[in-house]
């Protein structure tokens, strides 16, 4: 059970590593080198762990959920934040959801090449990777519906701001108590049959584009 936790948890890392790159890889596309600047425009796992929130936190969900413990539906982990200053974005709406966007985005790619992959591996008789491909595309698509969730500091929530022309000041401020309400609301039994139906049914999707 261990063994089986610290795959999905090297799973996640990998998928939250493309997912940060996607972030940063945006925001200088559209003007901002904060994180440029900051080594953040890379694959390289290590610039984007948070020790609190990519490895502490996930290993102790590994840990819990090995043990039977519910406490492991309370916590959630998540990459080291990419910074992005607004003032250097040359449009900032629409860049702001450009690069919001851009981490769900390469969610979605990461899952269609994971999937082609687990193809090749079925015509190969390759069952190892045919395996890992699956794990990684559903694993890739909850956290990019997830990330979609309109709750800051979720992704979705940079949508919702600019919609609604929230101040920056006004986000960062309601951002500090967001994971208390990101714990809640996933805890709620509704959201979590519209995640995973979501996951399943895009996963189906995309699978089926690239010929399984």
């Amino acid at each position: 059970m261990i063994l089986k936790g610290l795959g999905s948890y090297l799973c996640v890392l990998l998928i939250i590593t493309f997912h940060e790159f996607g972030h940063a890889w945006m925001a200088s596309k559209c003007g901002d080198d904060t994180a440029r600047s900051q080594g953040r425009v890379s694959l390289n796992p290590i610039v984007h762990l948070d020790m609190v929130g990519t490895v502490i936190l996930p290993l102790l969900v590994v840990f819990l959920s090995a043990a039977g413990s519910g406490l492991a539906n309370f916590i959630i982990g998540w990459g080291k934040p990419v910074p992005v200053n607004p003032a250097n974005l040359r449009r900032p709406k629409l860049d702001d959801v450009l690069v919001s966007m851009a981490g769900p985005a390469m969610n979605v790619v990461l899952t269609l090449v994971v999937l082609f992959l687990a193809r090749l591996g079925a015509l190969a008789q390759v069952h190892v990777l045919i395996d890992v491909g699956q794990q990684l595309a559903v694993l890739s698509m909850f956290l990019c519906f997830f990330n979609l969730l309109p709750i800051p500091p979720l992704d979705g929530s940079h949508l919702v701001r600019v919609l609604t022309g929230m101040t920056w000041s006004t986000y960062a401020r309601l951002a500090q108590f967001g994971f208390i309400a990101v714990i809640l609301v996933i805890q709620v039994p509704i959201v979590r049959d519209v995640l995973a139906a979501c996951t399943t049914r895009s996963v189906v999707l995309m699978a089926r584009m690239v010929g399984f």
